[in-house]
């Protein structure tokens, strides 16, 4: 029996490396910058705990570009690198040398010891877009020599004493054939504000070839916010603060609702700001944004892990240092310091919405209409976030009140109607009236889940659309007589068929016409089935009830005419009616409704 070690052959492994470690091609810069602020934030904690003197009026990174020689290289004026340390953070590809450093100081109460990155692998992703790449470098090291490097990203490299007199490192990369989008300054710009723009270190992007007239004066602006927003301590931020970092952020010109600022240092480090955007009332059309940096990186848009899918709603930055990244930064390990991460955002967004609940009601209600589909969907897909919120929801009525679930709880009837399109409704509406019930309105396309969600969480509360029932309360005592009925009846039973049935009632509302009727329980389960594309939109449902107001004067005119071409005529057009306030007509039937409407006014007019 024998024992080895594994060996890894470097010519199959560049061009993994090259090729797969990063899911993003531009993510080679962010590596690359990433890495250079390392070395200056290395350079300035060895400073601090006094193991380094080095007086330096601006701690920089330049990302400098040529567009003839297709170079793009990164500068700093960190740390540096002796022989010995680029022989052993670059050429042993994976060797972290942040975890190394950390190692040793991690002792050190200095905050600025966070590392962010990792020579090593983040190094090589610049061969991702290079056909060569050169290190350039000079130890803060008293007595050390600069190194010159290169290779061509296959398994060999050249090294050599180099030639730079300041301290720091260069990274110059050879752009290849395929990654010519880079040799543009505008581009470079982008990826750099996209990867990089909160970096605590001015950055400052260059163009080599830029023709400078004698006499100008060059004047030099980092492209980055050293110092955002979200860093900051939420009292020394004004609202006008907020508001500008969205629009600066977000590009996007509304104004957000309101915010979150998170500013969290136990047990994690986690700061950030949560936007709540004004919404409109369908989810399928809401982009949220939640970018995830790691000490003023940005890594990643909407990372689950750490956002629930329902904040993705909202817009917003979180930054958390301490937040387990694999080698490429790009994903998270799901682990149990991730769940607790999430936990407290859930936590935090919750409490503010109940905070201005309870001390802003009259401005929380002014957000509920754009704010329910968020809620709606956070109840429907977390269950511990309902528990924190469920006293919060409100149900605004069609005369602009609002209620909530313990206030329907209170009352003595547990039914709750509601109407989904109010002016659709109306003649439903106006029947209610009679019997002094208030419909609320819930217009979103959440709200059929919603209603059925609560009913499962709160059994004694039963939910109906207007168009649901017409219970006793809203007849009239007085029984048609049982000959009206049946003329009634056999009037409309050729015109609506065999498939719905039909009800002569003598309803209190004598403007009412004639009305559909659904039940609750039919209702929902066919517009289940026509969101999973079993039915058709208009197709009519057997368990439909044609109600006709027996009472009402059109429909007593429909009796009395001895004319059967009007009768049809006008019994035909009851129908349409009703059916326009039930649910859409389809196109031959608004056509044929239109015309018919055409006939009866000219008849009318002769």
């Amino acid at each position: 029996m024998s024992k080895g070690n594994i060996k890894v052959n470097t010519d199959n492994l560049m061009p993994i490396i090259k090729k797969w470690l990063y899911s993003d091609k531009d993510i080679y810069l962010r590596e690359i910058v990433s890495n250079a602020q390392d070395a200056i934030m290395k350079l300035k904690k060895l400073n601090a705990i006094g193991e380094a003197d080095v007086k330096e009026a601006e701690y920089r990174i330049d990302v400098i570009l040529n567009k003839t020689q297709k170079t793009i290289k990164v500068c700093d004026n960190g740390i540096g690198m002796t022989e010995d340390e680029v022989e052993k953070y670059i050429n042993q590809v994976a060797f972290s040398g942040a975890e190394d450093f950390i190692a040793k100081y991690e002792n050190s109460k200095d905050k600025e010891g966070q590392i962010i990155g990792h020579f090593g692998l983040g190094f090589y992703s610049a061969f991702m877009v290079s056909q060569k790449v050169e290190i350039d470098t000079l130890s803060y090291k008293e007595g050390s020599k600069a190194v010159h490097w290169e290779s061509d990203g296959g398994a060999e490299y050249d090294i050599s004493e180099g030639t730079k007199e300041t301290r720091g490192t260069v990274i110059t990369m050879h752009l290849n054939e395929d990654s010519l989008e880079f040799n543009d300054i505008i581009e470079l710009r982008k990826t750099l504000i996209k990867y990089c723009g909160f970096l605590p270190i001015n950055i400052y992007l260059i163009d080599e070839e830029k023709e400078v007239k004698e006499g100008e004066e060059i004047k030099e602006t980092p492209i980055n916010d050293t110092n955002p927003l979200w860093l900051k301590n939420p009292n020394e931020c004004t609202d006008e603060d907020y508001k500008s970092f969205y629009s600066k952020v977000f590009m996007d010109f509304n104004e957000p609702l309101f915010w979150i600022h998170l500013n969290v240092d136990f047990p994690f480090n986690l700061k950030g700001i949560l936007y709540f955007p004004k919404l409109n009332h369908e989810l399928q059309s809401i982009e949220g944004q939640i970018k995830l940096y790691n000490n003023q990186v940005f890594i990643a848009d909407n990372i689950k892990e750490v956002i629930p899918e329902y904040l993705m709603l909202l817009k917003g930055v979180i930054d958390c240092p301490d937040l387990p990244l694999n080698v490429s930064r790009s994903f998270l390990q799901n682990d149990g310091y991730v769940t607790k991460v999430s936990n407290h955002i859930i936590k935090k967004v919750a409490d503010k919405l109940s905070g201005l609940f309870k001390t802003e009601k009259e401005k929380y209600e002014k957000y509920w209409d754009d704010i329910n589909p968020f809620v709606k969907y956070g109840c429907l897909r977390d269950e511990k976030f309902y528990d924190r919120v469920k006293d919060i929801l409100l149900f605004k009525d069609i005369e602009g009140n609002y209620k909530t679930l313990k206030d329907f709880e209170s009352e003595e009837t547990k039914e709750v109607y509601y109407v989904t399109d109010k002016d659709a409704q109306m003649q439903y509406i106006e029947i209610l009236k009679q019997e002094n019930i208030t419909p609320v309105l819930l217009c979103d396309m959440i709200d059929n889940h919603f209603v059925s969600f609560l009913e499962y969480k709160i059994s004694e509360i039963k939910f109906k659309r207007v168009d649901s029932f017409i219970g006793d309360s809203l007849k009239d005592n007085i029984e048609s007589e049982e000959e009206i009925k049946a003329k009634i009846t056999d009037i409309f039973k050729n015109i609506v068929g065999e498939n719905i049935k039909i009800e002569v009632s003598p309803l209190k509302s004598e403007d009412v016409t004639a009305l559909f009727v659904l039940s609750e329980e039919e209702r929902r389960m066919q517009e289940m089935a026509k969101m999973f594309g079993n039915m058709a939109f208009n197709a009519p449902n057997p368990n439909e009830t044609f109600v006709v107001n027996s009472k009402n004067a059109l429909v007593k005119k429909i009796i009395e005419t001895e004319d059967n071409e009007i009768k049809e005529l006008l019994a035909k057009q009851v129908y349409d009616m009703a059916r326009l306030s039930h649910k859409t007509l389809s196109g031959d039937d608004m056509t044929a409704f239109i015309k018919r409407s055409n006939e009866l006014l000219i008849k009318l007019a002769k």
